[in-house]
């Protein structure tokens, strides 16, 4: 009751607010595109702190290309509509809602933006499971022969599935079930399911048979050739990156604090580790020390993987593909992960000394690559070669044939 009467009295002000500045939208003016798609999220991306923000950026970034307009939606939880990442958003051509009053006066929700705004729009690309859920009702009814996607994002059952195995808890299985039941329901009423890779579909084929629902879109890399790169030599210290929203790089971060850098400050104890992530808990900067540094949030991460001579990522659960390491590959900078970690990449025969699981096996390959040159060298340049299958291009194509 409590939180209801906040909400409703934050909306008053809100409205005052509005009416004082006067401000009166029109979403459906100044329409230049052939074609428009509705996307909705759980927030308006913000596109340099997480892995999902990113992906989708580029998303929208490749359907402004080819001329398809885009309406955003966030279902924001909190009244948190005037950031620096809607006015990006604006900036691209992208008609993001904000609360605003019609020429009545009276506030615009976001049921009203989608009402509004669906007779312009020709696709609904919904993401995550529980924002399908929510919203394809109220697309669906506003426009029934609309044609609706389901973006996994990632196959929430398996993240949390494989949580519920590392850590023997049992309500966290009950959790996965329930996402189990929620994401093929959902499957079940979209027109297309966009998977994260080629392995989720694999993943997924193993619940829900339509394969010919599922097309794979994942992040979008694109090697780096940067003059300012170091060489091996002028390189030192190990990288890790990724938001403490995220439970999986939370684990990570402890696994290696706990476990994986004692045992490789025991061979060597010169190397030290940078840690970088958005919404960094006091429990994570408590782990701080001078070997093993919590950096928190760091607006420009490229020096990092410029200068850092191996990258890291010990994920020992989770789902999708994993943009921390698809960043790392950008910058050619050589990196050692678990197999969770490299689900959808090709790492070829480098991949022995990639991917390891057990934590031995693991500082080896750390090592081994930190101390090798030529290693190196081969890990690195082979790196392009890796991110091929999400670059732009790659990726652009299938965005089309899911638009056209």
């Amino acid at each position: 009751m409590y939180k209801s009467l906040k909400l409703y009295f934050r909306l008053i002000l809100l409205t005052r607010r509005l009416k004082k500045e006067k401000k009166y939208s029109s979403f459906t003016s100044n329409l230049k595109f052939d074609s428009y798609v509705l996307i909705v999220d759980t927030k308006v991306p913000e596109y340099n702190k997480d892995s999902g923000s990113r992906r989708l950026t580029e998303i929208i970034k490749l359907l402004i290309t080819n001329k398809v307009g885009v309406f955003l939606l966030a279902d924001f939880k909190e009244l948190k509509f005037r950031t620096e990442y809607v006015q990006y958003f604006k900036d691209l051509g992208v008609v993001v809602y904000e609360p605003s009053l019609d020429a009545s006066g009276k506030l615009i929700t976001k049921n009203k933006f989608i009402e509004l705004i669906l007779p312009n729009v020709n696709f609904a690309w919904l993401h995550r499971p529980e924002i399908f859920e929510k919203y394809y009702p109220i697309v669906n009814k506003n426009k029934p022969l609309i044609k609706i996607f389901f973006d996994m994002v990632d196959f929430h059952y398996l993240r949390f599935k494989r949580e519920a195995e590392l850590t023997g808890d049992t309500e966290i299985m009950k959790i996965a079930n329930k996402y189990l039941n929620l994401e093929l329901d959902n499957c079940q009423k979209a027109d297309k399911i966009i998977v994260i890779s080629d392995f989720e579909k694999q993943n997924l084929k193993g619940y829900y048979s339509d394969e010919d629902k599922m097309i794979a879109i994942g992040n979008i890399h694109q090697f780096i050739k940067n003059d300012a790169s170091k060489c091996f030599q002028d390189r030192k210290d190990l990288l890790f990156i990724g938001g403490f929203e995220h439970k999986p790089n939370v684990d990570a971060v402890h696994y290696l604090h706990n476990e994986i850098m004692p045992l490789l400050w025991n061979t060597d104890p010169e190397i030290a580790i940078n840690i970088i992530g958005s919404n960094v808990s006091k429990e994570i900067l408590a782990l701080h020390s001078e070997k093993f540094k919590i950096l928190g949030y760091v607006e420009d991460v490229s020096a990092y993987f410029l200068e850092s001579r191996v990258f890291v990522a010990p994920l020992r659960y989770g789902a999708g593909i994993k943009g921390k390491i698809g960043q790392s590959l950008e910058f050619g900078l050589p990196l050692v992960t678990t197999k969770i970690g490299a689900e959808g990449f090709d790492f070829k025969e480098n991949t022995n000394w990639i991917v390891a699981d057990k934590k031995e096996e693991i500082v080896k390959n750390i090592l081994e690559i930190y101390k090798d040159e030529t290693l190196w060298n081969k890990i690195s340049s082979d790196s392009e070669m890796v991110i091929e299958p999400f670059s732009n291009n790659t990726i652009e194509k299938k965005i089309i044939s899911l638009v056209r």
